[in-house]
C-alpha cells in the first residue's frame, strides 16, 4: 500500500498543494489498480462522459496504460501515429524537434489534456515530441476507434474540436508574443504562463529546466538564464531549491505588457 505524503498538516492548503494532491492521487490510483477499467476511472477526461457506456467499453478495449518516468519521450515526431493519448497524471511538455538540436515548445500538458495532433486526419505522423516532465500516467487509445466513437458521438466530436481549436488558438497567440516581443518581454510571458495557466499559483516546482525555459520563449539558453537572474534581482521572481517563485506580479505582468 501507498501512502499519502505529508502535505503540510493542519496548515491551509494553496492551489499548488491541491494541484500536487491530484496528481498523487491518480498516479496512487492508477499504480495500485493496474486493471482500472475506462467506466469508474476518476482520472479520465471530462470528455469521456459524454460518452455511453458502449462507447467506453469500446475505449476500455482499445487502450493501454502506461506510467513514463521523468525525461521519458511518450511519443516522438516523425514517426507513426497509431493512438491517440489522454494524459491521466503528471506533467509533459509538447515540443517542436528543430535544426542543431533546437527546440520550441508549443505547450505544456496537464491532466486530462488529450494529446492528438493533425496525423489524426491527415498523414497519421507525429509531428511533435511529448516527453514527461514527471512522472506521468497515460493511456494511449487506438486511433481508428477514436475516430469512430468521433463519427457516432456529435457532442463528444464538438466538445473534442472545441479543445483542439482552444490549444490551437494559444499556440496562434503565443506565436505573436514570440516575434513581436524584445527577449525579456518573451520570458515574462512564458513565466506568467506557467503561474496563471499550467500551475495557477504563485510557485511551482522546478519541473522545466533552464534551457525548457529558452525553448518555451525562443530564445537561447545563455539569453534565458541572463533575463532570469535580472528578474531574481529585480525582485520579480526567486528561486528556491525545488521550486519557482512569483514575488511582483504586478512588474512581471508590465514587462510582458511593454515587450
Amino acid at each position: 500500500m501507498v501512502s499519502f505524503p505529508d502535505f503540510g498538516g493542519n496548515k491551509p492548503l494553496n492551489r499548488l498543494t491541491y494541484i500536487n494532491i491530484y496528481y498523487f492521487c491518480c498516479m496512487l490510483e492508477y499504480l495500485e489498480k493496474p486493471t482500472m477499467s475506462c467506466l469508474n476511472c476518476s482520472c479520465k477526461s471530462a470528455l469521456f462522459c459524454l460518452l455511453n457506456h458502449e462507447e467506453l467499453e469500446m475505449i476500455e478495449k482499445n487502450r493501454l496504460n502506461v506510467v513514463f518516468k521523468q525525461g521519458e519521450t511518450i511519443r516522438k515526431q516523425g514517426t507513426q501515429m497509431t493512438h491517440v493519448i489522454s494524459v491521466n497524471s503528471g506533467v509533459a511538455k509538447l515540443y517542436l524537434e528543430g535544426v542543431e538540436k533546437r527546440n520550441a515548445i508549443l505547450r505544456i500538458v496537464r491532466p486530462t489534456n488529450f494529446i492528438g495532433g493533425p496525423g489524426i486526419y491527415l498523414d497519421q505522423m507525429h509531428h511533435y515530441t511529448v516527453m514527461a516532465l514527471m512522472e506521468s500516467s497515460v493511456c494511449f487509445i487506438d486511433m481508428n476507434v477514436f475516430k469512430e466513437i468521433i463519427r457516432r458521438n456529435q457532442r463528444f466530436a464538438e466538445e473534442f474540436m472545441k479543445d483542439l481549436s482552444y490549444n490551437t488558438l494559444n499556440v496562434y497567440n503565443r506565436l505573436i508574443y514570440l516575434t513581436q516581443k524584445q527577449m525579456p518581454g518573451r520570458m515574462a510571458d512564458s513565466l506568467l504562463y506557467l503561474f496563471e495557466e499550467i500551475f495557477e499559483a504563485d510557485h511551482f516546482p522546478l519541473l522545466l529546466s533552464k534551457q525548457d525555459l529558452a525553448d518555451l520563449s525562443a530564445m537561447s539558453r545563455d539569453s534565458a538564464a541572463k533575463i532570469l537572474r535580472s528578474f531574481e534581482h529585480d525582485g520579480l521572481i526567486k528561486f528556491d531549491e525545488k521550486e519557482l517563485r512569483l514575488l511582483d506580479h504586478d512588474s512581471l505582468r508590465r514587462i510582458s505588457r511593454i515587450g
